[in-house]
């Protein structure tokens, strides 16, 4: 997206803001396209995510744009030429009745607020302004950020159940466990984010998950220790792959190049570390690759499964103690 020319004492979100309704009144966006992310507006014009999430939801706000799950922000069907609000008075946002607000669709807002935008653009003024309505009201339903964080990863957490008749064998079960985990965290990007093994998420329907999991290796003869040990090992993989996912986003809408465009420009300190010579393995290994490595986290995430199924089986089928 071109920058416009900067106009005297004018917010660097109105700027943002007239440049996209100018690209939609002249066609260079039509309905069903995809308008630049929070990510990406911050990346371009330099501004703070608050600022790019304030741009986008004054062209919600206006009508211009919608959000659709798992797609991102686009130009909504109907886009009417709004003109420019003054400087001096943003746009209001709808009121809707208080009778028809609920905590379930907070929540949700919310949820699709983190999808589109990331977990850096939360906040409750934005799920307000998702919703349309006052600024404070979220507040009479969630006393805060953080607990809406909670119920947020609570909901995306139960979106995937397992079958109440689980697969044969310890091994179908915890496949099924894991990839039923890498699912959601590759539709909530922003959950592998909100917990570490020390200090896990301590919310319902991820204990789902941690029940179906224990439960699969559970009746075999571990001590009470290793079982548990095996279930955090099996889920710090899936956990610790995923928390990629949204890293590569931030560091995206930081540097503003895509993964790809900051090998490229790391490709002379490469060089170097190659024709160094003190590493023999590694120049062999990265001289392989006729385009390169390409990291997959997909791929990853289904080998090192299969490894550590592989890995614990004389542990599980055999029923020892770790270090036994």
């Amino acid at each position: 997206m071109t920058k416009p020319t900067r106009a005297a004492g004018q917010a660097p979100y109105l700027r943002i803001v007239a440049e996209v309704r100018r690209r939609i009144a002249d066609g260079e966006l039509v309905a069903g396209d995809r308008v630049p992310s929070t990510r990406r507006i911050a990346a371009e014009w330099g501004v703070a995510l608050a600022t790019a999430t304030k741009a986008l939801t004054t062209l919600r706000l206006e009508g211009l744009v919608e959000t659709r799950p798992r797609v991102g922000t686009v130009v909504a069907g109907t886009t009417p030429l709004v003109p420019p609000p003054r400087a001096h008075t943003p746009p209001a946002p709808a009121q809707e009745p208080e009778s028809e607000l609920t905590l379930d669709r907070i929540v949700r807002a919310a949820v699709a607020l983190a999808d589109a935008e990331g977990l850096q653009a939360l906040s409750m003024r934005g799920v307000a302004a998702r919703l349309g309505v006052a600024a404070m009201t979220p507040y009479r339903y969630v006393p805060s950020k953080d607990e809406l964080v909670l119920l947020m990863a609570d909901a995306a957490f139960g979106e995937e159940t397992y079958p109440a008749d689980p697969p044969e064998g310890w091994r179908a079960r915890v496949e099924l466990g894991a990839r039923t985990q890498w699912t959601l965290y590759r539709r909530h990007p922003w959950l592998a984010q909100l917990g570490s093994l020390t200090r896990p998420l301590l919310v319902p329907n991820l204990i789902v998950h941690g029940e179906w999991m224990l439960a699969a290796l559970d009746g075999h003869g571990l001590d009470p220790t290793t079982l548990f040990d095996l279930h955090v090992l099996l889920y710090s993989h899936v956990q610790g792959l995923a928390v990629h996912l949204e890293w590569e986003a931030h560091a995206e809408a930081a540097t503003g190049q895509s993964e790809e465009q900051w090998m490229d420009s790391r490709a002379h300190a490469l060089r170097d570390l190659v024709e160094s010579g003190r590493f023999p393995t590694f120049t062999k290994v990265v001289a392989s690759f006729d385009d390169g490595y390409d990291l997959r986290l997909d791929a990853l995430f289904a080998k090192g499964l299969a490894a550590l199924l592989h890995g614990i089986a004389p542990l599980v089928e055999g029923g020892r103690a770790a270090g036994a």
